[in-house]
């Protein structure tokens, strides 16, 4: 009976963190796309240049986003791990490297974005804006973007991770695996096309690419995930009261 709780618990925060993975990405997304770059490739017009001395101009704004993935970040983490709990003895190995993974992720993103909304609109403020433009969202050459860059290769790396662990035995599993080798693979080719075309100087085009298909894919296998778990939640459950 100790066993069966013990299941159905991580079932049911695997169920819970995929949910709130989903929702908060929604959400996140939402906020996201109204914070029009204005500066960049992207620009629709009145850009933004070197050295950002306007910033204050896109606060709150541009910066709202950036609040809601910060827990976003914490229940993906929290969703990995209930998939490492979840995933068959034989194939831990691979949700545990999808662990380590997303500890990193989280480490690298949340620290970026916790950094940009307590350092750089203060400052601002202040007028302290020696070093801004190096670490502002602006810059499409800056510490940011690039920190943004890594976190979501290793996010697409998290989900290529955790995709060995399901064999597709149903339509839900099938979809899942299907959705998690996907951002993998469209990430690296964003990323060879945009260093074939721009070198260097790809500014965030490569960043705007991978933000994009991780939260999208994000969406899908969070609804997914979700499914399994609640059809998991009710097998367990019902299993636990025949005994």
């Amino acid at each position: 009976m100790n066993e069966d709780m013990k299941v159905i618990n991580e079932l049911k925060v695997g169920f819970v963190s995929s949910l709130s993975f989903t929702l908060l990405t929604i959400i996140g997304f939402g906020f996201a796309m109204i914070a029009i770059p204005p500066a960049g490739p992207y620009c629709p017009g009145n850009c933004m240049e070197y050295p950002f001395v306007d910033i204050l101009k896109y606060y709150p704004r541009d910066y709202i986003w950036m609040y809601i993935i910060s827990f976003q970040l914490i229940a993906f983490l929290v969703f990995v791990i209930a998939k490492h709990f979840n995933a068959p003895k034989d194939k831990k190995i691979f949700s545990f490297i999808g662990v380590a993974l997303a500890i990193m992720t989280v480490t690298v993103l949340l620290a970026n974005y916790f950094v940009q909304y307590s350092v750089i609109p203060i400052s601002m403020i202040k007028g302290q804006t020696e070093g801004i433009p190096l670490l502002t969202q602006y810059n499409g050459h800056g510490i940011f973007i690039v920190l943004e860059d890594l976190g979501f290769i290793l996010m697409s790396l998290v989900f290529l991770a955790l995709y060995p662990i399901y064999k597709g035995q149903n339509r839900i599993e099938k979809a899942l695996k299907l959705s998690l080798i996907v951002p993998a693979v469209l990430v690296f080719l964003s990323f060879v096309y945009y260093a074939m075309a721009f070198g260097l100087d790809r500014d965030y085009r490569f960043e705007v690419a991978a933000i994009t298909i991780d939260w999208f894919l994000s969406i899908v296998i969070g609804i997914l995930s979700s499914i399994y778990f609640y059809r998991l939640v009710k097998e367990h459950g019902l299993n636990s009261q025949q005994a």
